[in-house]
């Protein structure tokens, strides 16, 4: 019979064939600790380049992640609470939720973030998600031949993330001052986001804070975007989708429930 291995047999393993990938990083010992672990194995993911990847591996990791899935706790949408018709608001972990599609701030290259353990929630997304996710991206972007504009959305698997797909979009980088073509551009986003969904007959999407961090957008400001945008797009398109405003600070928790009250 073939032996289970438990979580940190699996973690050793996925850590040791990710350092044996590359060269420059075969004679780095592992850590001690379960907690170093995982941020070694989440930093040798993000930098990990879209190739080829053994099979054995991607059992191993998807065991992996399916467990910290449960350790981490899975939110299911029926737990959740309208704020009104239609649309909700939960301040917690988008990779724990389970809805028809979670919304990703992707960057022009589309690739997921390379900056390793980097907060944003591409780096989240593709990291739980696991390797395939930056691979199905590479296909796609391969076939573009172009980076992704501004204000598109592209939809993918989920793989190990308990939703069904992820909805990636580029959202506006804001340098100095917020022009009204970058507001334009938000609300393309979540306009793009939800045509997408209900084209793949999706009855629900939760939707990050799109270009407030890393891309500086007033949070403010595109809270009003984003709830605007999708009250507008539900009154147009009746009972076809329910939309989930995640947030993950307390700040965007009380800027959008204040703006729903």
């Amino acid at each position: 019979m073939k032996q289970v291995l438990t979580q940190e047999e699996r973690l050793d393993f996925l850590i040791v064939y990710l350092l044996q990938e590359q060269i420059k990083y075969k004679f780095n010992s592992i850590p001690e600790t379960v907690e170093e672990k995982r941020q070694l194995f989440r930093s040798l993911m993000n930098i990990r380049p879209p190739v080829p990847i053994g099979s054995e591996y991607l059992k191993v990791q998807n065991e992996y992640l399916k467990e910290r899935l449960i350790e981490k706790g899975i939110t299911e949408k029926a737990s959740l609470k309208s704020i009104q018709p239609g649309l909700y608001l939960w301040k917690g972990d988008i990779t724990t939720l389970a809805v028809d599609a979670i919304v990703n701030a992707a960057n022009r290259q589309m690739l997921g973030c390379f900056v390793p353990c980097h907060p944003c929630i591409d780096n989240a997304i593709h990291t739980y998600a696991g390797v395939q996710l930056r691979l199905e991206c590479d296909r796609i972007m391969s076939e573009q031949q172009s980076e992704e504009p501004i204000g598109r959305a592209k939809i993918t698997k989920a793989y190990n993330l308990p939703c069904r797909y992820v909805l990636h979009t580029v959202g506006p980088v804001i340098y100095r001052d917020v022009s009204e073509k970058d507001c334009i551009l938000l609300s393309s986003c979540y306009h793009a986001c939800l045509d997408l969904a209900v084209a793949y007959n999706l009855k629900s999407v939760a939707f990050c804070c799109i270009s407030t961090g890393e891309f500086h957008f007033p949070n403010k400001l595109a809270a009003e975007i984003a709830i605007q945008t999708v009250k507008e797009y539900q009154e147009k398109n009746p009972d076809t989708i329910e939309v989930i405003f995640n947030v993950f600070k307390d700040i965007d928790y009380e800027i959008y429930n204040s703006l729903l009250q």
